[in-house]
C-alpha cells in the first residue's frame, strides 16, 4: 500500500520532529477544537448566534442523549463524552481531506481513548458504591462468584477490545476503500465516496459515544 503525502508529517520532518502522524494529527484536532471553543466562548450573548448558537446546539443534542441514556446522574460526566463525541468526529473528517490523516484510524489512538473510558467506568463505580460497586462482578447470589467473576472480567477485557476494533476497524477501511476508489475513478467517485465518507465518520463516531454512556450507566447502576 502506498504511503500518501502528509502534510503534517512532511513539515514535522522540515523541523527534524519525529513523531507519528496520527499523534501529529491528534494534536491538530485537539488545537480546533480548542480555537473553536475560544470563538464560540469569547463573547457570549443570552440570545446565542453563529458559532455559539451551533456549538450550543451540538452540545445539548450530546446532554440530551446522555439523560435519556444515563439518566440525571451522567450530568455530571458530560465533558467527558462531549470531548469525547467532538474529537473523535473531528479526528474521523481529518480522513477527508487531502493530505490529512485520521488519528482514529490507527489502533493507538483508539486504545487510549477505549482505557480512558474502561478505566474511568470502574472508578465511577467505585466513587457512586464504594466497595458494594464489586458486587456487580459476583453475580446474583455469592455461590456463583467462581463463575461470575471471570465472566465479567472477560466482559469488561471485550469492552476495551471492542470500542478499540470497531472503531479503528472501520476507519482504517474507509481510508483504504476511499484510496482505492478514488485511484480508480478520480472523476466520477469522489462526490458520492465522499458523501459515504462522511456518513461513516459521524456514525462511528455515534457508536462508540454511545457504548461509552451505556457502559458509564452500568456503572452508576446499583448491583442487584
Amino acid at each position: 500500500m502506498i504511503h500518501p503525502f502528509l502534510f503534517l508529517e512532511w513539515l514535522a520532518e522540515q523541523v527534524n520532529l519525529h513523531v507519528g502522524p496520527h499523534v501529529l494529527y491528534a494534536w491538530l484536532a485537539m488545537a480546533v477544537l480548542a480555537l473553536l471553543a475560544f470563538l464560540a466562548g469569547r463573547n457570549l450573548k443570552m440570545v446565542p448566534q453563529g458559532l455559539q448558537n451551533f456549538m450550543e446546539v451540538i452540545a445539548g443534542a450530546i446532554l440530551d442523549l446522555m439523560e435519556q441514556i444515563m439518566g440525571p446522574k451522567g450530568r455530571p460526566y458530560f465533558p467527558l463524552i462531549g470531548t469525547l463525541a467532538l474529537f473523535i468526529l473531528v479526528c474521523n473528517l481529518f480522513g477527508l481531506v487531502p493530505s490529512f490523516f485520521p488519528p482514529t484510524a490507527n489502533v493507538n489512538t483508539n486504545v487510549a481513548m477505549a482505557l480512558t473510558v474502561v478505566v474511568l467506568t470502574h472508578v465511577i463505580g467505585i466513587k457512586e458504591h464504594g466497595l458494594h460497586y464489586f458486587k456487580h462482578f459476583v453475580g446474583p447470589v455469592w455461590w456463583l462468584a467462581p463463575i461470575m467473576i471471570p465472566i465479567e472480567l472477560i466482559g469488561h477485557i471485550a469492552r476495551l477490545v471492542s470500542l478499540t476494533l470497531r472503531l479503528f476497524g472501520n476507519m482504517f477501511g474507509k481510508e483504504v476503500v476511499l484510496m482505492i476508489f478514488m485511484t480508480l475513478v478520480p472523476f466520477l467517485l469522489p462526490v458520492p465516496m465522499m458523501l459515504l465518507g462522511i456518513l461513516i465518520c459521524f456514525i462511528q463516531t455515534f457508536v462508540f459515544t454511545l457504548l461509552a454512556m451505556i457502559y458509564l450507566a452500568g456503572s452508576l447502576e446499583e448491583a442487584h
